[in-house]
């Protein structure tokens, strides 16, 4: 019987702790206020410092240790099979678009690994994705074709550096790859010195808009900025309705010392398999790689995510023997309902609020886009796919229905069929374990820690009340409808709430 596999920390923020930031204890006023310090939060804030403006990021946990320390790390304009449904979706200009806006955004970021000479494992690489199934080449065809058309040094190749053999892949030559948290850590420390300011522990409850604007904090300081940037992966205001064009989803991630075998040189993923990505990475002074294999994605609060690891490290141990897989965390990301990131104005009538969320999984690229996007708005510069990615976006609207009405249908479907599943017994918990029990006359979401202690929350998450579900593997209540996270006392772990869970005793 194979070893449960314990969660770890991330590696990325295992080998890159980095300085602690204050909380906000006083009122503040800036030119730009930024809510989250995440890779798009960071990226947005520095290109508006060094433009010239006042700027504070405001992270309710700490900076870059959110999704962005979770992430496997690749820097590609290669995201899958994206651009053969862009050709079909938004014409070849829109194709050609998001293909430049990321080619920009790496280029970005090797300018400033230079320019600021960031040691953060940057490397460069070719970026694969691959199918097994000969069913499917027809479509990696396809891919080839748009993405080249669309200006990417793109082909399709049966060759690649895998232990095993594929029936195809689409090649894009000369991406990327880096450690993620260090390059953070870097840009951050050239945010302090241009004047800008970074909080942690301080978390964003309230926005007033108008001119100027007003963010309230937990804590009570407010924050009063002339434009505001919403960069929380899932956004915490609800007023643009993003969420009914937002899908949540958790994905896994296995890393370790590869064994004996070659190095794959190259970055690799498959949409088959319930997704497979594939990369490696500088580990120790003695020249060795770590393996990172990404997979098993699922809704936050549904499935078996323990399982699904168990599945991720026997994919990898087989196919790359003699790894040791000594590290196992999960990340989370958000797809809109038409596959574009959602960035530009917050709403119809947004004057000084913006957004950036919807990254696909795509968060590096994407979030490094965003913050030359959101600057180039900010201060009245053009942007080139300014309008493919505007949230705004109309005609968008109407293509995405089917996706939209999917989407929020399994919504529906967890927020009525979860109340109507039979409620668990406290007396059936097992230590660690958690489960959705009655007590006086309302549902109970209640954990049994390793001592036996009980712990007792409500079960209704605060963002819009869907029943918050057990994820056994990482210890935390998740919400199936908007992804929300909660540890075992309540306290919010990922948004879009920023409520806790209300404590409960038991009867």
């Amino acid at each position: 019987m194979r070893e449960q596999r314990k969660v770890t920390d991330s590696y990325w923020l295992q080998t890159a702790p980095g300085p602690d930031h204050p909380a906000l204890d006083a009122d503040l006023d800036v030119d730009v206020a930024v809510v989250g310090a995440g890779i798009a939060g960071l990226s947005t804030a520095h290109a508006l410092a060094r433009a010239g403006r006042r700027v504070a990021v405001l992270e309710a946990g700490r900076a870059a240790a959110g999704v962005t320390g979770y992430t496997t790390a690749k820097l590609t304009a290669q995201h899958t099979l994206v651009y053969d449904r862009l050709r079909r979706t938004r014409g070849p200009d829109g194709a050609r678009l998001y293909a430049r806006s990321q080619s920009e955004a790496i280029e970005h970021a090797a300018e400033l690994v230079e320019e600021l000479d960031i040691d953060c494992e940057w490397e460069t690489r070719d970026a694969y994705t691959y199918v097994r199934d000969p069913s499917r080449v027809a479509e990696l065809h396809a891919e080839a074709d748009a993405a080249r058309r669309a200006g990417l040094p793109a082909s399709f190749t049966t060759e690649t550096g895998l232990p095993f053999p594929v029936a195809g892949a689409v090649r894009v030559t000369g991406q990327a790859q880096f450690h993620p948290v260090r390059y953070l850590r870097a840009l951050t420390a050239d945010l302090l010195r241009l004047g800008g300011r970074v909080y942690e522990h301080t978390r964003v409850t309230g926005l007033t808009e108008g001119e100027p604007c007003r963010l309230t904090t937990e804590a009570g300081p407010v924050v009063t900025a002339r434009d505001v940037v919403i960069a929380t992966h899932y956004p915490v205001f609800d007023r643009a309705l993003l969420f009914a064009r937002l899908s949540p989803r958790r994905e896994l991630v296995v890393a370790g010392p590869l064994g004996d075998g070659p190095d794959p040189d190259g970055m690799y993923i498959t949409p088959d398999e319930n997704t497979r990505s594939v990369r490696t990475a500088p580990y120790g002074p003695d020249g060795r790689r770590l393996l990172v294999v990404t997979g098993e994605h699922f809704t936050p609060g549904t499935g078996d995510p323990q399982a699904g690891f168990d599945r991720l490290a026997a994919w990898a141990e087989t196919h790359f023997p003699g790894v040791t897989l000594d590290h196992a965390w999960a990340t989370q990301d958000n797809e809109s309902t038409d596959t574009v990131p959602l960035v530009g104005p917050f709403h119809p009538a947004a004057r000084h609020t913006y957004v950036a969320t919807g990254f696909g999984g795509w968060g590096l690229s994407n979030g490094i886009m965003a913050g030359l996007l959101l600057t180039a708005l900010i201060t009245g510069r053009d942007c080139l796919w300014r309008e493919l990615y505007d949230p705004r976006r109309l005609k968008s609207v109407v293509r995405e229905a089917p996706s939209l009405l999917k989407t929020q249908a399994e919504v529906a479907r967890h927020f009525v069929g979860d109340r109507l599943k039979p409620p668990g017994s406290v007396a059936d918990l097992a230590p660690g374990d958690g489960a959705l029990v009655r007590s006086g006359g309302e549902r109970l979401a209640v954990h049994r820690d390793e001592e036996g202690a009980l712990h007792a929350v409500s079960a209704r998450c605060t963002h819009l009340g869907c029943l918050v579900s057990f994820n056994r593997a990482e210890r935390a209540w998740e919400c199936p409808c908007h992804g929300s996270r909660f540890a075992v006392d309540g306290s919010v772990l990922q948004g879009p709430a920023v409520k806790p869970l209300e404590r409960r005793e038991l009867e």
